[in-house]
């Protein structure tokens, strides 16, 4: 069983931090994310008995079964009888026709998502390979996973077309899970800030009491901090005075999705 390392844990952080959704499909990752944001009050019924954020939820219906609620997040089986596909005979309670909500819950207790309280970004990510799969990591270490960046700039081919047969020319249709989450970053329906492990944001996010906001001209709580962090990414120069303006809001933008909170341009 694979763990989260701390160097994995780095990996997975830096890759969501200079992630960029191809421009060719940026339309197709938006609707993607329009319908998971469009669904949040059902995914949140079932993510929040067991303590995990509803578009964890929502990436895996759109990875699994296609944002469909006739079919089981196990696998996109419908649900009109058990599994058939791995995992099959789930769920092992109940009869069929089943709920689309009875089986989701019964999918990630399978996968121990209950169990789990590490969600931040390299958490996320972590537990959306392990539920795909370890293959590419395990045997095309050249490839990152399409399962999480397909469509974006961190994914170009390769794939697996069937169970154990390797494509290096093949490329991936479908929306990386980390590409749906970037763009949800982005619509400010998620806050990937909040859920960093950087030492230097999670000292801005404390120091602000959690809420990185526009300044203009005035230091601003955890502005500082947020510069310094802002500038370890290529190409970011701020003054770090801790006065969070236009510059320090563009920079923001640029690893985020989004402006900072206040920027009148937001």
């Amino acid at each position: 069983m694979p763990t989260l390392t701390a160097a994995l844990r780095v990996e997975y952080q830096s890759l969501f931090d200079t992630c960029q959704i191809r421009p060719v499909h940026q339309a197709e990752v938006h609707a993607v994310a329009q319908r998971v944001l469009g669904a949040r009050s059902r995914y949140a019924a079932v993510a929040n008995p067991l303590g995990m954020p509803w578009y964890v939820v929502g990436v895996i219906h759109a990875m699994e079964a296609s944002l469909r609620f006739d079919r089981h997040l196990h696998n996109g089986d419908p649900l009109t009888a058990r599994t058939v596909q791995v995992p099959a005979g789930r769920p092992k309670d109940g009869s069929p026709p089943f709920t689309w909500e009875h089986s989701a819950g019964d999918a990630l207790m399978q996968e121990k998502f209950d169990a789990w309280t590490d969600w931040s970004i390299p958490g996320i990510l972590f537990k959306w390979e392990t539920y795909n799969g370890w293959g590419y990591r395990n045997h095309h270490p050249q490839v990152k996973s399409p399962y999480l960046w397909s469509m974006t700039n961190h994914y170009t081919r390769g794939k697996y077309v069937a169970d154990g047969t390797w494509s290096d020319s093949a490329v991936s249709k479908q929306v990386g899970a980390a590409a749906i989450l970037r763009r949800l970053a982005e619509l400010g329906s998620m806050d990937a800030a909040s859920h960093t492990t950087d030492a230097k944001l999670a000292a801005a996010l404390s120091k602000s009491g959690g809420a990185l906001r526009f300044s203009g001209n005035k230091v601003a709580p955890g502005g500082v901090e947020l510069q310094q962090f802002l500038n370890q990414f290529a190409g970011t120069f701020l003054r770090e005075d801790g006065k969070l303006g236009p510059k320090s809001s563009d920079a923001y933008r640029q690893v985020f999705g989004h402006f900072l909170v206040g920027d009148p341009r937001a």
